[in-house]
């Protein structure tokens, strides 16, 4: 495969929110801003990726997720609702050990295969996070093969996505790591194939 036809994606996590720092509480759509750590987290990726070119920059609308990619890549990026977080239903603002206590059943049959399983009972199956990302990157490809391309997204949507392109049951996506503005690294060819070159990491 010829480096001019492969997408090449920076992908991101967000910095670090009040909710992540308060026993990760999951925080799905609700709008909050970065914390003080969140916005250092989000300057060190810009020194990273000083000198690498950044053809287009995208974002999900959330402000957590725009802030870090305008600091990170020094430009306004694009805002796309199909990288927006997980919609939690009841779990959100609850750590796990709360909503497990209150609902046991709820978290079982997500925990059990999620792919058609409502989060926190009215929320989002993982099936309809990974086709509206997928969605979103096959869009991507059609408009930037060939490129360099910055993506600020979320913990929930960005795992679930690679473990659906790594062929991964759904269920196993909490054993990809994605913490707060590390930097994970990917390429997509013409034919949709993922290749993974580097994940949850800094470059220097």
């Amino acid at each position: 495969m010829s480096e001019s036809a492969l997408l090449k994606v920076y992908l991101l996590r967000h910095g670090q929110t009040v909710w992540n720092a308060d026993n990760n509480r999951y925080c799905g759509r609700t709008d909050i801003p970065l914390t003080e750590k969140g916005l250092a987290q989000a300057n060190a990726v810009r020194q990273q990726l000083e000198g690498i070119r950044l053809d287009g920059v995208y974002t999900s609308p959330l402000q957590r997720a725009r802030t870090t990619a305008q600091i990170a890549s020094g430009l306004e990026p694009v805002a796309d609702e199909r990288l927006i977080e997980v919609d939690f239903g009841q779990w959100e603002y609850k750590t796990r050990e709360e909503f497990v206590a209150e609902n046991p059943l709820s978290w079982q049959n997500w925990d059990a295969d999620p792919t058609d399983v409502r989060a926190g009972v009215i929320g989002e199956t993982a099936r309809q996070i990974v086709t509206r990302v997928d969605d979103f990157f096959k869009e991507l490809y059609q408009r930037h093969a060939g490129q360099t391309i910055l993506v600020a997204a979320h913990n929930g949507v960005n795992r679930l996505y690679m473990a659906y392109k790594l062929g991964m049951p759904l269920r196993n996506y909490r054993q990809i790591v994605q913490h707060n503005s590390a930097i994970t690294f990917f390429t997509l060819d013409s034919n949709g194939l993922f290749t993974l070159e580097y994940l949850n990491t800094k470059l220097k």
